[in-house]
């Protein structure tokens, strides 16, 4: 599933975007201009914009110039107009592509898909603050989901926190007390390390192919607990 996002001021662009692109593999976010646009990318997992350049309170070349200090995230402009300078100008600012209207549905469709394409399969993505990976496990902070060997596993919120913070320091032995007081938020008391053994045991479950023989979440007896 990719989450688009349609950034522009005239309702009825944005309906026409999103009839042109109907598609199962999609789901559409919608913003009047660059200020919700920033808003909904902060707590969204946008994995395309397609988007305005003239819009009220925030244009397009400022949303953009904007969204490049902290993502890498496909852009494409749009404009009403066809002169160059336009284009020009936003291909400088950090766009990846551009598309005057009125609108061509199949020149729509063939772009967003050439840009999600070099985004995804052709290592144009580059990994977020909010994606961890190790080996074939992959944490996504945003979402709240973990896949592991490409398919999707379910956590409690206790289990996920847990691997969230054994994937930030790969390799780094955590203590069941330091395990214990970062997740719980409050100090060890009597039989927690248990408690620890045995979420740990939990997630070897659930992400590992033989838990008995883990290639990931390892023990090092008398230590603690390290993802590698």
């Amino acid at each position: 599933m990719y989450n688009i996002l349609i950034c522009d001021d005239e309702k009825d662009i944005v309906n026409a975007l999103k009839i042109y692109l109907s598609a199962p593999d999609f789901k559409f976010f919608e913003a009047q201009n660059g200020l919700e646009a920033l808003d909904l990318i902060k707590t969204n997992e946008i994995h395309l914009v397609l988007l305005d350049i003239m819009m009220p309170k925030m244009n397009g070349i400022e949303t953009l110039s904007k969204l490049r200090e902290t993502s890498n995230i496909p852009v494409i402009m749009l404009s009403a107009k066809s002169e160059d300078t336009d284009k020009i100008l936003g291909l400088n600012v950090g766009a990846d592509d551009y598309i005057t209207k009125p609108f061509n549905p199949i020149e729509v469709n063939a772009r967003v898909r050439s840009s999600l394409r070099r985004f995804f399969d052709l290592g144009g993505r580059v990994k977020a603050d909010n994606m961890l990976t190790v080996g074939s496990v992959t944490l996504d902070d945003f979402s709240k989901t973990v896949t592991a060997d490409g398919e999707e596993v379910t956590l409690t919120p206790k289990e996920f926190e847990i691997l969230k913070l054994l994937m930030k320091e790969p390799g780094r032995v955590f203590s069941p007390k330091e395990i214990y007081e970062s997740i719980w938020e409050e100090s060890l008391l009597a039989g927690c390390e248990k408690t620890v053994a045995v979420h740990i045991r939990h997630l070897r479950e659930k992400i590992e192919i033989n838990p008995n023989e883990p290639r990931y979440l390892k023990v090092i007896w008398g230590q603690g607990y390290k993802i590698e």
